[in-house]
């Protein structure tokens, strides 16, 4: 880790936020992952819809042998370090325990250079989700390594984490920003809430048919088909 923290960050900030290639990102991450000690990283984006078939992105500079059996095995199903990050935003360090359920992954992992590795996701107000890991074939992470570069992973998580929507908005638009009122909000919250348009017009104190006039006005700013997945998109989008 360079002696001068605030260049070093400056420096990721410049070759994340500015990356207008997904090899350009990658090689970026991959220098801060070395400042780091860490020879190997990746990058996972995951988008908040369809719900049915997310869309996700992953960058790595894993060797080819790995990606490829990684890909093989479907370990992304099974990968612990996939389901903490999406429950979780706490960083995880790699142990036996946390591979205790997976362990022909972990063998395979280990067979392949992974053997000390880190990870930790982050969430934008969209709801995309981003998981950054970073891995290495030995010395394991040692208390005091912990306690000097913790802070510089992290950080590097929520920058990465930018870097990438904004890679990823240049070449495929993520979901249109949708401004509901405060109207709209209010009945699809209480609609979330199992309520009837004629319980939510009692409950605003306003006519059924102006309640669904709101939710109408929603369907269309969000493209939902009906009421209950224009609830879930909104929910998703983090807009109630």
């Amino acid at each position: 880790m360079r002696n001068n923290i605030a260049d070093w960050q400056d420096e990721q900030i410049d070759g994340l936020l500015k990356a207008t290639s997904e090899a350009e990102f990658l090689t970026a991450l991959a220098s801060a992952a070395r400042d780091l000690g860490f020879e190997y990283c990746a990058y996972g984006m995951r988008m908040p819809l369809p719900l049915s078939n997310p869309k996700l992105v992953m960058l790595n500079n894993y060797s080819e042998a790995w990606k490829q059996r990684y890909a093989q095995e479907n370990y992304l199903m099974v990968d612990p370090t996939v389901a903490h990050g999406m429950k979780s935003v706490l960083p995880l360090i790699w142990t036996e325990p946390v591979f205790a359920a997976t362990g022909p992954m972990w063998e395979d992992a280990r067979a392949h250079g992974l053997k000390v590795g880190w990870a930790q996701s982050s969430y934008n107000a969209m709801g995309v989700g981003g998981l950054l890991t970073l891995a290495r074939s030995n010395e394991a992470l040692s208390a005091t390594e912990l306690r000097d570069n913790s802070s510089s992973m992290s950080w590097l998580v929520q920058v990465a984490h930018e870097g990438m929507v904004r890679l990823l908005a240049a070449k495929r638009p993520p979901e249109k920003l949708v401004a509901l009122t405060a109207r709209e909000i209010e009945v699809l919250r209480w609609t979330a809430d199992g309520k009837t348009s004629g319980e939510i017009g009692q409950i605003m104190n306003i006519a059924e048919r102006t309640v669904n006039f709101h939710v109408n006005n929603s369907l269309e700013k969000l493209g939902a088909v009906n009421k209950t997945a224009c609830v879930i998109k909104a929910a998703m989008l983090r807009l109630l």
